[in-house]
């Protein structure tokens, strides 16, 4: 079995590493903190010319019809880059939750609209009490027990909620279900809600790598100008081992991220204990990432102008979306000691007792 990307995938993530170098820099990130949405359409739609809200559409749509292998790097790239805007609601979860729950029509309505960059999406999920880029959403996918609502913004009131992230804006949403908005119940509904809280988990995953390798870089740089008794800090040997330590969780959490990938894209049978053990490996090493890499900055790091903390507290919020680190880690317990989910590996399970 190939477990090493494809060219064209890696050239692909190439692609966006340098359009993201360009045109998401830590002065534009900045920038929409300070107005009213914290959002740029205009961003958005350079983003949509380069493919990645069209990513898991359907070419009926208007999409490219990748999957989540292919989208792998890039949720990385756009963590490395503290993106701003509804990258894992829309492009991960939103559009696969509405392909898979909505009619036909429904379907033709809304995603090549969101491929096309015009609209986006948001993810109202009972794992979460708030809505991440509820404001600025033209359709919310709410869910009502087993139910999935399509839900216009024009039918919602929003309540602004606090943030430790101000690249990331979240509301509680007040609305009514009706026979009009609903696209799935009962089974059906379930296994959209189960698929896409997976899918969340995955996506965020993916993002941490970046955002972690990003901590650890700036991390790295400082120490290298950084100068303590007329050296730089990085040649201390404590300073090293902090830093091998954050980049050997990074490095460990990568497989299972991608194995995750892989286990969404196929519907695994493996697939809730794989995004689980990712999502607690990826966030747990950015997390770390934030720790040292605020170590090795000493006092300097907790300054507003540092942009450090641009992506610390991305660690900080990604941790908490889709899930947090405790839910996670007792739901690959569930998995490993209690039996309750598949846990197997690409080509091995262990024989039967």
């Amino acid at each position: 079995m190939e477990f090493n990307f494809s060219e064209d995938q890696l050239l692909l993530q190439q692609t966006i590493r340098e359009f993201l170098e360009g045109e998401c820099t830590a002065a534009f990130v900045r920038s929409l903190w300070e107005t009213e949405t914290g959002r740029s359409s205009d961003f958005w739609g350079k983003l949509a010319e380069i493919g990645i809200p069209g990513l898991l559409i359907a070419e009926e749509y208007g999409g490219l019809e990748m999957d989540e292998v292919d989208q792998a790097l890039l949720l990385e790239e756009t963590g490395r880059a503290a993106v701003p805007g509804p990258v894992i609601d829309t492009t991960s979860v939103g559009v696969r939750l509405l392909h898979e729950s909505a009619s036909p029509a429904l379907c033709a309505e809304w995603l090549p609209e969101v491929a096309a960059g015009r609209v986006t999406l948001a993810i109202g999920a009972a794992i979460s009490p708030f809505v991440s880029d509820a404001h600025i959403a033209d359709l919310l996918l709410l869910q009502n027990g087993d139910e999935v609502h399509a839900v216009p913004s024009a039918e919602v009131s929003l309540v602004a909620q606090p943030s430790n992230d101000p690249a990331r804006r979240l509301f509680s949403v007040d609305w009514k279900p009706s026979d009009a908005t609903k696209i799935a119940d009962a089974e059906a509904g379930r296994s959209a809600w189960a698929a896409a809280f997976d899918r969340g988990a995955y996506a965020c995953a993916a993002a941490q790598l970046g955002v972690g390798q990003q901590l650890i870089d700036m991390a790295v740089a400082y120490a290298c100008t950084r100068k303590q008794f007329g050296v730089a800090i990085g040649t201390f040997q404590a300073i090293k081992h902090m830093l091998a330590n954050a980049k050997v969780r990074v490095e460990y959490s990568r497989a299972l991220v991608y194995r995750a990938a892989y286990s969404v894209a196929h519907a695994a049978d493996s697939r809730a204990v794989d995004t689980s053990a990712a999502k607690v490996a990826a966030s747990e090493a950015a997390t770390t990432a934030a720790k040292i890499a605020l170590q090795v900055h000493g006092a300097l790091g907790y300054t507003w102008e540092q942009d450090l903390h641009l992506w610390m507290r991305r660690a900080w919020s990604l941790e908490l979306a889709w899930g947090r680190g405790t839910w996670h880690r007792a739901r690959v317990a569930d998995a490993v000691i209690d039996g309750k989910f598949p846990a197997t590996t690409f080509g091995y399970s262990p024989p039967a007792a």
